[in-house]
């Protein structure tokens, strides 16, 4: 799953994709009740704020370099760790972000899966029964037993769960 979100209004989905297009679909096709909705990002599992005021119209430029949504922090390495950086390909910068990329793409292991569907259902679902004794089949690896323990919970709830905790 890459950058995606799923919307949920109470126990049943309303609509999956990038932000943007969740949240273009949201705002045509339910004005006024986006507090009602509930978005989970597709790979934490933990629910996230979309902006809903958009246009759809494309921004005004201004003057100058365009802005790329880059963010400046602060990153603390060792001496070597620099030197390293320096001397790749587009330096230290497009280096960092030619790792984060590579990383990004890689398979999700077990527990961030445990976790992403975790996070779901503790936003979610914490009411359900049968909701402690499937988070214990969800951390001693058990997905038979988790399957059966949310087997009665509403159908995009459990799907939108094992789809979390399945993906490989």
């Amino acid at each position: 799953m890459t950058n995606s979100v799923t919307a949920f209004e109470d126990v049943e989905v309303v609509v999956s994709g990038e932000p943007d297009m969740v949240a273009a679909h949201i705002r045509t096709h339910r004005p006024g009740e986006e507090g009602n909705i509930r978005v989970h990002d597709d790979r934490t599992g933990k629910v996230v704020d979309l902006d809903y005021r958009g246009t759809g119209l494309p921004e005004p430029r201004g003057r100058g370099r365009p802005s790329l949504g880059v963010s400046a922090r602060e990153v603390t390495l060792l001496p070597r760790h620099w030197d390293w950086l320096r001397a790749q390909r587009g330096g230290a910068s497009a280096a960092i972000r030619r790792l984060v990329e590579d990383a990004m793409v890689q398979p999700r292991t077990a527990r961030e899966r445990q976790d992403a569907t975790y996070a779901f259902l503790a936003a979610s679902c914490g009411d359900r029964p049968g909701y402690e004794e499937a988070l214990r089949s969800l951390y001693r690896g058990d997905a038979a037993d988790f399957s059966a323990r949310i087997a009665g919970w509403p159908e995009d709830v459990r799907a939108y769960a094992e789809r979390l905790l399945g993906e490989a």
